[in-house]
């Protein structure tokens, strides 16, 4: 486990440096003080969320939905409360896929919702279809072992 994680302030975008073993300390932005969890979701644009996936050293949880779907209107409680859950050892974001096309078309989100578990800058699971927190929390949780190579076949 590294020394000190970083991370982008969900207000700012700033950049943090954390302590790892105190992320659970809720650490504010040096920058303009607003706290780095909320235990909310972060809804992104797509150049807000290329910023977090190139330089957040959490891995993020990505929920890709669009207003007119009513599967994911139905998944939106379950996602945000699997924030409180996960929430520091991941960071959890909505992505609008009608507001971001061009980034849905990049990664092929051919249905919604879609949750897609990114570490270290690339994808590394994906899941489509609305989900119970419960189901989110043990799907992520798999998702991030597996990415930090004790999983199975690492």
């Amino acid at each position: 486990m590294p020394e000190t994680t970083q991370i982008v302030c969900p207000e700012c975008d700033g950049i943090n440096r954390v302590p790892t073993a105190r992320l659970g300390d809720r650490p504010r932005c040096g920058a303009c003080k607003s706290p780095l969890f909320t235990g909310k979701p972060l809804a992104l644009s797509e150049e807000r969320f290329r910023r977090h996936l190139r330089l957040s050293g959490l891995p993020l949880l990505v929920d890709f939905w669009a207003s007119w779907c009513g599967p994911c209107h139905a998944m939106a409680p379950a996602f945000e409360a699997a924030a409180t859950r996960l929430e520091p050892r991941m960071r959890l974001i909505k992505v609008s896929t009608e507001e971001a096309p061009a980034l849905a078309g990049e990664l092929a989100i051919s249905s919604i919702p879609t949750l897609a578990f990114f570490a270290g800058g690339r994808e590394v699971a994906r899941q489509a279809g609305a989900m119970p927190t419960g189901r989110i929390i043990a799907w992520a949780e798999a998702a991030d072992f597996k990415s930090s190579g004790q999983g199975p076949g690492s």
